[in-house]
């Protein structure tokens, strides 16, 4: 009778373990995986000049990579649960790589969509098995390994805008290329993180709480409500959220009359702020429960974001960086969160969030691209100003936390 629970103490012993040479490797390859998203919308003023595009256009680029990306994203994480891929993770970057040369040479809008939808469909593939890697490395400190994987994705993202005024917007489309070195670089890493993962399969299994008990779930009708609270958590986060990535730059290009190449250096800087929240928001969690960093972070950044459209550029950078912080640090602790909710489902519940995430920011951008060739940037940013209070609805999450920590 106690011969099974001593063989497999070694085998939880090591579950707990955090291996951070993975952690840094998985978050690295988020960094380029990012930065070739990123690239994308930080192009989007050529684009526009290139090809005489209305910002509902622009929008609907947005549209086709984020909703490409939303839609596969559960599927994948829902099929890897049930049947692990370890080396797809290398497939979705090689599917990155085409997508960033194609729009390199696009010639028409079309291909520039269909461009946008080869680089989403490499990130749906990406995200779930890279959040699962993420899981499998964390040991005890999930908060910590999932802050360090976003934060990989966010530098990624501010170094993208930063890269296009550095080298693209000054030498040109075609220079898009160049950047194709980034995913084949990926791909050789996420190669030998497949390998591990495929090696370290019993590390997904759920967690211990500190008496040695497994995590106790909740009612699924308690489930099923916190979950829609953490959807409508997220709409309130990623639609703001685009209304900065894709439209910052021409806010401060038409409210302030600033250069392309500026407007871009200041959405590298916002992007920066979201990697600093990000890295934050994570051990925080950890420390303090999810639920506190979610109140925090979606509801304390209200104040900032409604002040912004009122304020002169030196304050608006000031501001930008704020929310940067605050809003990021919200999304690690969401999803573990979602994850110690289902405990199991590391995969579905990690392309659900990403999913809806992406898609969300997909449907906000084009809806805001829309409603700015209607009306105006300006009046499309005083109105996700609002956007914040949907924070509100943390009030009605339980408290998973405690619960947890009694078993």
């Amino acid at each position: 009778m106690t011969s099974a629970p001593a063989s497999a103490a070694p085998v939880r012993q090591a579950a707990q373990t955090t291996v951070l040479t993975v952690l840094f490797a998985i978050s690295f390859s988020h960094l380029l995986n990012d930065t070739i998203q990123a690239l994308l919308p930080s192009i989007y003023p050529m684009l526009r000049e290139s090809f005489s595009l209305s910002l509902a256009q622009i929008g609907w680029i947005t549209f086709t990579f984020q909703c490409t990306a939303s839609l596969f994203q559960p599927l994948v994480g829902y099929v890897t649960d049930r049947r692990p891929m370890p080396h797809s993770l290398a497939v979705g970057m090689g599917l990155s790589f085409a997508g960033l040369l194609a729009l390199a040479v696009a010639n028409s809008y079309v291909l520039v969509l269909v461009s946008a939808a080869t680089i989403g469909l490499g990130s749906a593939i990406f995200h779930p098995e890279a959040s699962r890697v993420a899981h499998m490395a964390a040991g005890a400190r999930r908060g910590f390994a999932q802050s360090l994987f976003q934060v990989g994705g966010n530098t990624g993202s501010a170094l993208g805008p930063l890269l296009a005024a550095l080298v693209i917007v000054t030498r040109g489309r075609g220079y898009l290329a160049w950047f194709a070195l980034l995913p084949l670089i990926g791909a050789v890493v996420l190669w030998k993180i497949g390998t591990w993962q495929k090696a370290n399969g019993h590390r997904i299994q759920p967690r211990p709480a500190a008496g040695g008990h497994v995590v106790p779930t909740l009612p699924r009708p308690r489930v099923m409500a916190a979950l829609a609270v953490l959807v409508a958590l997220i709409f309130s986060k990623y639609v703001y959220l685009t209304s900065m990535t894709t439209y910052y730059t021409f806010y401060l290009i038409h409210h302030f009359q600033v250069s392309v190449r500026t407007s871009q250096l200041l959405l590298f800087v916002f992007l920066f702020s979201v990697a600093l929240g990000t890295i934050i928001g994570g051990p925080v969690g950890d420390r303090i429960g999810r639920k506190r960093v979610i109140w925090g972070s979606i509801l304390g950044v209200a104040p900032f974001t409604l002040l912004l459209p009122y304020v002169g550029l030196a304050a608006t950078v000031v501001l930008t960086v704020l929310i940067g912080i605050i809003l990021a640090s919200a999304f690690s602790a969401i999803l573990v969160y979602a994850q110690e909710l289902v405990p199991g489902k590391v995969g579905m519940i990690a392309g659900l969030f990403f999913g809806l995430a992406f898609g969300i920011a997909g449907i906000g951008s084009a809806a805001l691209g829309h409603l700015a060739d209607l009306t105006s940037i300006e009046y499309v940013f005083r109105l996700c100003a609002w956007l914040p209070l949907i924070g509100l609805l943390t009030v009605l999450l339980p408290d998973v936390e405690p619960q947890r920590k009694k078993g």
